[in-house]
């Protein structure tokens, strides 16, 4: 297997960039560039694998902000 040439290293979103995409397809908002973008240049792999991680923490963020909001009402 060959190792990918720097041009192609470059061409690849970063770690930032896959975040953003998701959290923008998330809510909706995902420009065009940005999609073609993820579809042409990204890994597969790295956009299931950063949007199960932030699905999960958003998934624990409301269970903790709705534990927080009915102990505050219980009060």
């Amino acid at each position: 297997m060959t190792e990918p040439s720097d041009s192609e290293k470059q061409d690849k979103p970063s770690l930032f960039q896959t975040i953003q995409s998701i959290l923008a397809a998330l809510f909706g908002v995902q420009s065009g560039k940005n999609r073609e973008r993820d579809f042409t240049k990204g890994d597969a792999g790295n956009y299931i694998g950063v949007y199960v991680i932030l699905v999960i923490a958003l998934v624990i963020g409301m269970v903790i902000t709705v534990n927080m909001v009915l102990d505050a009402a219980a009060k």
